[in-house]
């Protein structure tokens, strides 16, 4: 069946593996993408959305190097929106909420239209490993399939157990099979491995809700999108909704602690911190009554609905009766309970940061395999090891970005750097430069690389520099071009600003806080310029963010070259974290336990951002 030896082989059809078979096919590689279920490929295994804090940026950045995450977001998305949008541009985060159907339908579509991929329906049990390199994989039923690199993307299901109360089922998602075989084999090669949970919420049947006692989250006024091709932005939107829990969910939820897997001991690995059960954040935060839970939509055309913020693995009698007492779910009806898994993952700290295996050459992990948890950091991964997968067999210089170039080599660096003990998930606070790497550049960062390797087409290349060359001249516009004080005095008065008494550069007064790009479109030259010139949203964004943040830009970098001189202060023995309450609570609860003895160990820790580290050098004066 398979005589002819690929270039690439992926395994796994999840986020990571779906991006990482598109980019290596993209840039020529032959490609085989195996999966142990071709109608689960691309499939939302939790919630059914993408982007949100940090992770819109990632997407958009996927989408600047080529890859396809955004293109399918945008072509399945039925509601998007802007989080944050009253913090400044480098908080800016879009998120979008998907239908599940139709994303997973349209990842199918998208791989089938790409020329060089081959798809095959099996379980991977092992690799072919000669001379410490890679040469193919060994399926289930026996085959071998040569191949010049394969890259790993098991997500959960590398011997995964789900837990409901006391049950426990092998699996890698609910109704679907663990994989076994590589955590056995890739151990006895000398990798070390690790366990660790998941976990998600009930689904149940929309229309056993009552939507008039919660209240409506429906998306923005004015949706945008992911990518930065030309696909459609949403004229419709479907409403989620939000409730919350009350004291007595609680109570009902504490009478099955004595079961929880999370409490008796059945589960002993970590789960994501940032993402608890119901259970956990009960136990945690004993002090809240009451914990907001989002209803969210499976789909434009489905009763399913994901109830977001009840991921919870307690038995599942106990998980009814408890969300039968939430307000709106009074009549809930399942369609099925939630569940953790536990699943084994590798400690990244094994790879380079190509994300090759140090151990095999030509091997590659992405995504959960890694220690990550989301859509986006997988796709991200999955995308990266493709790329350099291609790079590699043709003997081509690596692609790695760096952590001043992308959330992606931010998150890469992280792993390989720092390693993680629970799944990783991305930040805004976790990059140094947040304010260069931005949701609305990633294509100005992004497209030229992903052309230079081979990835992004010419089109992304045009419509950047279109976009480039736009802003640019707009930003050039302002700074050449004075206003009078009788035309601007009008527009400061309205936004409360001082008024000018002389003709000034319009770059000084849109510079102010409370002017915005609408305010400056009120006078007519402007207006004209803008309109003459058929520059659209994209290009005054990009504007107006030049304009207002060249200042913080230029502090950023200083701040930076300065954290690297004092990366070697000491930090005194027996140092009291507690008392410094501008530390994040990981960091404080981190930094205690593994007692670092200087700034540069402190860095390396998993879970300790630069902004904690600018603290801790204030406080020690430097």
């Amino acid at each position: 069946m398979f005589n002819e030896e690929y270039d690439v082989i992926v395994v796994g059809g999840g986020h990571a593996g779906a991006e990482a078979a598109a980019a290596a096919a993209n840039m020529g590689s032959r490609t085989l993408l195996v999966t142990m279920n071709l109608q689960t490929i691309g499939q939302m295994s939790c919630n059914p959305a993408m982007g949100g804090i940090a992770k819109g940026q990632i997407v958009r950045e996927i989408d600047a190097l080529g890859g396809y995450s955004g293109i399918i977001t945008d072509k399945s998305a039925i509601q998007f929106k802007m989080l944050n949008k009253s913090k400044g541009p480098a908080m800016w985060s879009p998120r979008a909420q998907n239908d599940r159907m139709r994303f997973a339908e349209e990842w199918r579509l998208a791989l089938e239209n790409t020329p060089n991929v081959d798809f095959y329906q099996e379980m991977v049990s092992g690799v072919i490993i000669e001379n410490d390199k890679v040469t193919g994989v060994r399926t289930s039923l026996g085959l071998a399939i040569r191949a010049k690199a394969v890259v790993l993307t098991n997500g959960t299901f590398l011997n995964g157990l789900i837990h409901i109360g006391e049950k426990q089922l092998g699996g890698g998602r609910s109704g679907e099979k663990a994989s076994t075989g590589i955590t056995e084999q890739l151990v006895s090669l000398g990798f070390e491995s690790g366990r660790m949970k998941t976990g998600t919420p009930p689904r149940v049947d929309g229309r056993s809700l009552d939507y008039s006692v919660m209240v409506p989250q429906p998306g923005d006024e004015v949706p945008e999108k992911f990518s930065y091709l030309d696909t459609q932005v949403l004229k419709v939107q479907k409403d989620c909704h939000m409730t919350h829990t009350s004291a007595l969910v609680h109570d009902l939820l504490r009478e099955g602690f004595d079961r929880s897997p999370m409490f008796n001991g059945s589960i002993q690995s970590i789960g994501p911190r940032y993402c608890p059960s119901i259970e956990d954040k009960i136990n945690r935060f004993a002090d809240k009554d009451s914990h907001q839970l989002f209803v969210e939509p499976e789909g434009w055309n489905t009763v399913e609905v994901y109830v977001n913020g009840f991921s919870t693995s307690l038995p599942e009698e106990v998980q009814f009766k408890a969300l039968r007492s939430v307000k709106g779910f009074e009549k809930v009806k399942f369609f099925r309970p939630g569940y953790a898994i536990e699943y084994d993952y590798f400690p990244p700290t094994q790879l380079k940061h190509t994300l090759e295996t140090k151990l095999v050459d030509n091997l590659y992990f992405a995504g959960q395999i890694n220690g990550t948890t989301g859509y986006e950091e997988a796709a991200s991964q999955g995308l990266m090891a493709g790329i350099n997968a291609h790079l590699k067999i043709r003997e081509r210089e690596p692609f790695v970005l760096q952590r001043d170039q992308a959330y992606i080599g931010v998150l890469i660096d992280d792993l390989i750097t720092k390693g993680t003990e629970e799944p990783y998930r991305m930040f805004t606070s976790r990059a140094e430069y947040r304010t260069l790497l931005r949701q609305d550049n990633a294509d100005l960062r992004l497209t030229p690389k992903g052309f230079e390797i081979g990835l992004a087409k010419e089109d992304r290349v045009r419509r950047m520099e279109e976009k480039m060359i736009k802003s640019d001249s707009l930003v050039n516009f302002f700074k050449e071009t004075s206003v009078q004080p009788k035309d601007i005095n009008p527009i400061l008065e309205e936004v409360d600003s001082a008024l000018i008494r002389q003709s000034d550069k319009m770059f000084k007064v849109f510079s102010r806080p409370r002017v915005t790009m609408l305010h400056m479109l009120q006078l007519e030259t402007v207006s004209d310029y803008v309109t003459e010139n058929d520059m659209g949203r994209e290009v005054m964004e990009q504007a107006e963010i030049q304009v207002k943040y060249s200042g913080y830009i230029e502090k950023e970098k200083n701040n930076a070259d300065k954290l690297q001189r004092l990366e070697n202060v000491k930090i005194p023995t027996g140092f009291d974290y507690s008392k410094l309450k501008s530390l994040s609570f990981e960091a404080r609860e981190k930094l205690h336990a593994i007692r670092p003895v200087t700034i540069a160990q402190a860095a390396r820790v998993s879970g300790v951002n630069p902004s904690d580290i600018s603290v801790l050098l204030v406080y020690l004066g430097r």
